[in-house]
């Protein structure tokens, strides 16, 4: 357990500051782009990054959990000559999915503005994103490979360095988008980040090779490995299909149910931006921590568990359970009474900090269930955790259609705590369960 604690604090803090370092920068980008093009042109921009992401997931087709555990196993068993295999029949899988979704998201980038999103200004962004969809899939599969061996120093350097490039030319290309409306501010922003993305990924693959050349991975190649590897692939990528589409439906029907309750067009594209675009973000805030947590668990856990040391699982997961607990209760106290403060202080803007206190008593909710939910994967529970999330979305698609019409938005707000209560509840259920088998 100590060997298993120790790796897992280390990876951990290396994870934490990495991200609390993007997201310190992140926000900041956040605050700027917020002063450049108003809450309507970020509440316009999360609605494009809300259909990306639907067809990001297409992308990467459940392929980065799948590097990590095949791998992880693989490693286990002493077969570290399986990794060049796995790497090279993720990536053709990646690229193949990527390239689908890519091409997708370009040809039916005007239904999609238009009938879908219901405004024609986010057209152009949707054909600069669908650039990037080979390349949010590429850098799935190295991300598993980095994690799965140990090294993810290597990730969070790559995904530190794509972040200041994606800032600095967001500040380029805003310079020449200005006065183009934001139709043309949008779409330069979204240019800006597909070009970070592409780059991110060219600098992840060269990563890659330097790592597999100075760390050569001793014995065997597993057999089957792509029908292993299919196996795990496939009912993940069916089943994120399924979550992202109620989830991405569920996001492009608030703006509408805000109009619907009584508010102008700009006024629901505000609303929404005020919420997702600036509250959440400082909620999220120190959501690195159990993020990083989460992730480190599936190869720590697969590994335990392919060596049949239950005792060590119980202990380790109860005790990450118990202390991302106390600190998430502390991080939701922190924001409720600094409401305010945080608010004027990042966004200068009083909806802001009523949006912030009010979803302060998520901040529990969220990251314990960030972290259960890395237990559920790593233990092998990956269907049964995206089940549940597939049935969060379904039911956050429903009260959102029937909800903010009426409510607007503190409807919406309620819809965030009713489908995170949910959610969180299966999972520890399902992770309480998992740990009392024999």
């Amino acid at each position: 357990m100590t060997a298993l604690s120790n790796n897992l604090a280390r990876n951990t803090a290396l994870l934490t500051v990495s991200s609390l370092a993007m997201r310190l920068l992140g926000m900041a980008w956040q605050v700027w782009l917020a002063g450049r093009i108003g809450a309507a042109g970020i509440g316009l921009f999360q609605l494009v990054m809300s259909v990306g992401f639907l067809f990001s997931t297409v992308a990467i087709s459940g392929i980065r959990f799948t590097v990590t555990r095949l791998l992880s196993e693989e490693l286990c068993r002493g077969r570290g000559g399986s990794a060049a295999a796995v790497v090279a029949r993720a990536s053709a899988y990646a690229l193949f999915f990527g390239g689908a979704a890519a091409a997708a998201l370009f040809f039916l980038a005007e239904p999609v503005g238009f009938l879908w999103i219901g405004d024609a200004r986010t057209v152009p962004s949707l054909r600069y994103l669908a650039l990037s969809m080979p390349a949010a899939g590429f850098s799935a599969v190295m991300s598993g490979y980095f994690t799965a061996v140990g090294r993810v120093w290597k990730t969070a350097a790559e995904q530190l360095g794509e972040q200041l490039l994606r800032m600095g030319l967001t500040v380029l290309v805003l310079r020449r988008a200005a006065g183009q409306g934001l139709t043309g501010v949008c779409a330069a922003v979204t240019a800006a980040g597909c070009a970070a993305e592409a780059l991110g990924a060219a600098a992840l693959a060269l990563l890659c090779l330097r790592d597999r050349r100075v760390h050569g991975l001793s014995g065997g190649t597993g057999e089957r490995l792509t029908p292993r590897m299919l196996r795990l692939a496939v009912p993940l990528a069916l089943s994120a299909y399924a979550r992202s589409a109620l989830g991405t439906f569920r996001q492009l029907l608030v703006p509408r149910g805000l109009r619907l309750s009584g508010l102008s067009a700009d006024g629901a594209l505000a609303g929404y931006g005020v919420i997702n675009g600036m509250a959440m973000p400082i909620l999220l805030f120190p959501a690195c921590l159990p993020a990083a947590l989460a992730e480190l668990l599936v190869p720590a856990l697969t590994a335990r568990q392919a060596a049949g040391d239950r005792e060590t699982l119980r202990r380790t997961v109860r005790s990450l359970l118990g202390r991302t607990a106390l600190l998430s209760l502390g991080a939701g106290a922190v924001f409720f009474v600094s409401a305010d403060l945080l608010g004027g202080l990042i966004y200068h803007d009083p909806a802001c900090a009523r949006a912030l206190r009010l979803l302060s008593p998520l901040a529990p909710l969220i990251y314990t269930d960030i972290v259960t939910d890395g237990c559920l994967k790593g233990l092998g529970e990956m269907m049964r955790s995206m089940t549940y999330n597939v049935a969060e979305a379904a039911l956050g698609l429903a009260l959102v259609w029937a909800l903010l019409p009426r409510w607007a938005l503190g409807g919406y707000v309620f819809v965030l705590y009713v489908c995170e209560a949910f959610n969180f509840s299966l999972s520890l259920r399902r992770l309480h369960r998992v740990l009392r088998k024999p």
